[in-house]
């Protein structure tokens, strides 16, 4: 790729800083929680905006219960190669009301807000890369976008559309907030998130005690138990994070139920670990009790295999070109939608979008000159793509 075309991309990302942070103030202060599909959608409706004014072709795949899946293409005419997908999502775990609280803002060389780095930060430069590349056509081969709408509850809707691009798709860059370190992801725990529910039976716990049958006494064993499968050598992690059951205080419980987050890193761990974790819901340590395990959803692992460090390798060159000169890969123990598009076999690479911390919490943070250079390091990667 000519040097003048690099020249002209990333001098043209310069001059948008102001705009980049002008489109992330819009989006963070809409409220769009997983289940919230108005609040999703509208701020699915600003991207739109922005791809409209710079004359790149958007549409919606819609779904009636999540917001929809929003799409747009810098095509390269005449061309029927792979294309480069720029990906991420625009739901947060916040409840509706969370911008009123706290609005986006800076501080410093910050910005906060409700979702401003997890990751409506790599939603702006997806968008503002796009734009550099359909103003001045020297993209190497089509550009897609996907912005999706339920990643923070395991991508129930948006996984199979998320597949379904991978798979067409020559090499996938989701912008996943940078690390507080400024490194990228190159592999990331996969994750199984479920829920057992037992069945005692209920009695007065001080008249009639021996015809119960505490449901609460055999979570408590499916507990420990369930922790016990914990591998921290292996990056294996199991942990009931939610309780409940019971009926009173003096009353033996007839119902009870936990939920698991179980993480690990290799495939093979996966099926392992969820026997046992199915064997163990199976058997009762409380003669009596019976127990239901539900699967409700999992994100698949991001694997590095020899493409996708090659991918990494010429994005850490790019990023020196950037000004970014210490940029490494980095594991990560959370979950992403990039072990969708790592495990259909499409190049991945996770966390390019522009650097913050603290997510899915109040201190969330964004740090303001990360942005500029994170989106002249993807468009300088993508430029360096080079055709099959």
């Amino acid at each position: 790729m000519p040097a003048s075309h690099e020249a002209q991309i990333t001098e043209w990302l310069a001059s948008q800083q102001q705009a980049m942070i002008d489109l992330l103030r819009d989006a963070v202060n809409i409220d769009s929680g997983s289940y919230d599909k108005p609040g999703v959608d509208a701020v699915g409706a600003r991207f739109e905006q922005h791809f409209a004014a710079h004359g790149i072709e958007a549409w919606r795949e819609p779904h009636d219960v999540f917001g929809d899946a929003l799409h747009a293409l810098v095509a390269k005419p005449g061309s029927n190669e792979k294309p480069v997908l720029l990906m991420g999502h625009r739901d947060t775990v916040f409840p509706k009301g969370e911008v009123a609280r706290r609005p986006f803002a800076i501080e410093g060389s910050r910005a906060y807000g409700p979702g401003v780095a997890d990751m409506k930060a790599g939603l702006v430069i997806n968008a503002f890369v796009a734009a550099a590349f359909q103003k001045f056509g020297s993209a190497p081969c089509p550009i897609k976008l996907l912005i999706t709408a339920d990643e923070e509850i395991a991508s129930p809707s948006s996984r199979p559309v998320i597949e379904r691009e991978a798979r067409t798709a020559r090499a996938v860059y989701n912008s996943e907030p940078g690390r507080p370190t400024g490194n990228v992801v190159t592999s990331r725990k996969g994750g199984v998130f479920m829920r057992f529910e037992i069945a005692g039976k209920a009695a007065h716990s001080g008249g009639n005690f021996a015809q119960g049958i505490s449901a609460i006494g055999e979570l408590a064993h499916k507990i420990v138990q369930i922790h016990a499968l914990t591998d921290l050598a292996k990056g294996i992690t199991l942990n009931v994070g939610l309780v409940s059951g019971g009926q009173s205080v003096n009353t033996t419980a007839p119902h009870a139920e936990g939920q698991i987050d179980m993480r690990y890193i290799e495939p093979a761990d996966r099926a392992k670990t969820l026997a046992a974790i199915e064997a163990i819901i199976a058997t009762s340590s409380v003669p009596g009790t019976v127990a239901k395990l539900h699967v409700n959803g999992e994100f698949l692992p991001v694997v590095q295999n020899a493409a996708s460090k090659n991918m990494f390798d010429a994005y850490r060159a790019a990023a020196r070109d950037a000004g970014l000169p210490n940029v490494e890969g980095e594991f990560a123990g959370g979950c992403a939608d990039s072990g969708f598009t790592a495990s259909v076999g499409t190049p991945t690479i996770c966390g390019v979008g522009p650097v913050g911390g603290n997510a899915h919490t109040a201190q969330e943070y964004l740090e303001l000159d990360s942005i500029v250079p994170r989106a002249q390091t993807l468009a300088l990667a993508i430029l360096r793509t080079g055709v099959d």
